[in-house]
């Protein structure tokens, strides 16, 4: 575009690159991400409250029921750690300059000023905590997006999904009406994803464009370091993490195990979308690795919804990357607060391509980032999707 229009005498940018960037591009990219924002709050709480029930009742699967919740558990908050250790250490969002710094913030005034202000505002471990329990569930949903909730925020809102997940466990039979009206909320927010993904080389386009008038190159520099970090952080867990785990539970060789399940791993990597691997897997694990069909057919169903490690430490590593960028300087007790809700969204993310963004936006919300910020990484989101999906 500056060969076009050249930089004013200022040094600055061009008018009519501006004017273009303001006017044509970014709207195209604010229409991609409010389609996002829009269902972030309906599909949180459905897919939530969906993953966690369709879990079942612990006391009825009895060990592996168990066994499956911890593992859960333990690896998603391992991979968050990962995240943000490697984030904590390299800090790749502090590569853009003071200056460049000040105009990113400067071009995102228009995100909600009150919401970044309040998450400003640190808050003892304590009162973290408390505010998790929600008083009035449906005002935290209500102020979640805009940062006038009286408590935790979207957090409130998960803890109060992962409630209404475990008591509909307690009532299957009672429930089913219920289950049938949040699945089909969850598919009709899928459908809106879907849209938005539709648009997504336009959006996506325009948000770059937008971004690279007002901070030229510096911006793509930033992004190289954000990728890399991204990519050591799931090469460290997949072949580190793993490996460990499936040597010491599993017996197994670590070689032998990548081995025979390549095919899963390069299904992941073409579609990004846990979902669409899950039928590989499902045959793969059982014939190459000789899991029993019931054992496959529960872990492997649960776990591409639930145990969503890669989503869990890109979602760690990018929150610190753009709370960097945007010069906001996270306390141990918000970053706490990233981890836990990363582990949540884990559980709560649509297993198919660009299903992590609407968790990402809340994550932001909640530690005082713009969401609109997002446009910075979508530009390379693809490649990251598929690498952690591969995870």
């Amino acid at each position: 575009a500056n060969a076009w229009f050249p930089p004013d005498a200022d040094g600055g940018t061009n008018d009519g690159v501006e004017w273009f960037a303001r006017n044509i591009a970014e709207p195209i990219g604010q229409v991609f991400l409010r389609l996002i924002f829009m269902v972030v709050v309906p599909l949180v709480f459905s897919a939530l409250t969906l993953g966690v029930a369709g879990i079942g009742d612990v006391r009825r699967l009895g060990r592996m029921g168990l066994k499956t919740l911890v593992f859960t558990l333990v690896l998603s908050s391992a991979s968050v750690a990962i995240g943000l250790v490697l984030a904590n250490t390299v800090r790749p969002g502090e590569r853009l300059s003071a200056a460049k710094r000040e105009d990113l913030k400067e071009k995102y005034t228009r995100a909600p000023v009150k919401a970044v202000e309040q998450a400003q505002q640190s808050k003892s471990l304590r009162d973290s905590l408390l505010d998790i329990i929600p008083k009035n569930p449906l005002q935290e949903m209500v102020g979640a997006l805009d940062g006038s909730s009286p408590g935790g925020g979207m957090l409130a809102v998960m803890f109060f999904a992962l409630c209404f997940g475990v008591a509909i466990t307690l009532a299957p039979e009672r429930t089913t009406p219920l289950v049938g009206f949040l699945e089909g909320l969850f598919d009709v927010c899928m459908v809106i994803i879907g849209w938005a993904m539709r648009i997504a080389p336009l959006g996506v386009a325009g948000l770059t464009f937008s971004l690279t008038a007002v901070l030229g190159f510096d911006i793509l520099q930033t992004l190289a370091w954000y990728v890399a970090t991204v990519i050591v952080g799931l090469a460290l867990h997949m072949f580190g993490v793993y490996s460990l785990v499936v040597s010491v539970f599993a017996r197994l060789s670590p070689r032998q195990f990548f081995g025979r399940i390549t095919e899963v791993m390069l299904t992941a990597f073409a579609t990004s979308s846990s979902n669409a691997t899950l039928p590989t897997s499902l045959r793969v694990i059982e014939q190459n690795l000789g899991v029993h069909r019931e054992i496959a057919s529960f872990v492997l169903t649960v776990g591409s919804t639930a145990n969503q490690n890669g989503t869990a430490l890109y979602e760690g590593i990018t929150v610190l990357f753009l709370a960097q960028v945007f010069g906001v300087d996270l306390t141990l007790t918000q970053q706490i607060t990233v981890v836990l809700m990363s582990v949540l969204a884990g559980i709560g993310t649509a297993g198919v391509p660009g299903g992590s963004l609407p968790l990402v936006a809340i994550l932001l919300l909640r530690v005082g980032v713009p969401p609109e910020g997002l446009g910075i990484i979508l530009g390379v989101d693809r490649l990251l999707d598929m690498c952690r999906t591969t995870l």
